[in-house]
């Protein structure tokens, strides 16, 4: 058999795990880059309890959980009974289902093959790394006898591009079109971090695709937390220059609808702006999608 395990952060399922989440996020090294773990658990705990109560009042507002969990599940679902050949499950680095709980299920035997499709466009350590790590944690410590090949980053294909610009195409119409990327702090990117090239790389995909489309697209950048340098332009100010003009938000970063945006984007960013205002959708477990990575993991294997 092949295995196919979709890597992706997480998303909560219900109120009590925003503090599992946050416990998780903030003691990897990828996301708070404190070498060492004593501090960096400190750290992390402080920021955890400062968060928690936000984050749940946050989620409460979609139903108390996010929809990745369930779209995940449904894309493998749909994936799994599409074809024979290839098993699909998913694993989240910070919520159940955690990587120790997915391998655990399967009796792998000798023969089985192992692929791993990091379900992020774009290369980074804070999303890539930090879930391949996790992965691996896990599978060295139930000491599985299999090689794995991971599954590169895929915002430069065609096929992938296909879907998006489909998504955009078939969204209410508006002036202005904002392709919104998930920002990251400038120190991780000074380290040597890919995703801000990666994100400008394939904002100029889109954009060539989709010039003739409206009257003006941008590249901006949400989500930032704390006092820091984050990249920018950041979304909100793009949002403010444009006067009430209508406005088509993309989330570039995601493959699957998360609290970023059905959330941040779709709700709060929405209430402040006073033109209007539309939010895509991600691929989430779409046909599209899910013949494009059937195809992704065939020619990759």
């Amino acid at each position: 058999m092949k295995y196919v395990f979709l890597l992706n952060m997480g998303g909560v399922n219900n109120l009590d795990e925003c503090e599992v989440f946050l416990k998780n996020m903030f003691n990897d090294k990828y996301i708070l880059g404190i070498k060492n773990k004593f501090l960096r658990s400190f750290v992390g705990f402080m920021i955890r309890k400062s968060r928690l109560k936000t984050m749940k009042q946050n989620y409460t507002k979609i139903g108390g959980k996010s929809p990745l969990t369930a779209l995940q599940q449904s894309l493998c679902d749909k994936l799994n009974a599409k074809q024979n050949e290839y098993k699909f499950d998913f694993i989240s680095t910070y919520v159940s289902p955690f990587a120790n709980e997915v391998l655990s299920k399967y009796d792998f035997k000798d023969d089985d093959k192992i692929y791993l499709l990091p379900l992020y466009p774009h290369h980074s350590q804070t999303t890539v790394l930090s879930s391949i790590d996790d992965f691996k944690a896990a599978f060295f410590k139930l000491k599985i006898n299999l090689d794995f090949k991971v599954l590169d980053i895929f915002y430069d294909k065609k096929e992938y591009n296909d879907i998006l610009i489909n998504i955009i195409k078939n969204s209410p119409k508006t002036d202005t079109l904002i392709i919104s990327a998930h920002s990251l702090p400038l120190s991780i990117i000074k380290k040597g971090d890919l995703y801000e090239e990666h994100i400008k790389s394939h904002f100029l995909i889109l954009e060539n695709a989709l010039k003739d489309d409206f009257k003006e697209i941008k590249l901006a950048y949400q989500s930032k937390l704390g006092p820091v340098k984050w990249l920018e332009p950041a979304l909100k100010d793009e949002l403010d220059k444009l006067d009430k003009k209508s406005v088509l938000i993309f989330p570039i970063s995601f493959c699957i609808d998360c609290s970023e945006t059905v959330l941040e984007l779709s709700i709060e960013y929405k209430s402040e702006y006073k033109g209007d205002y539309f939010v895509c959708p991600c691929p989430n477990d779409s046909d599209e999608f899910c013949n494009f990575i059937l195809s992704y993991v065939e020619k990759n294997k």
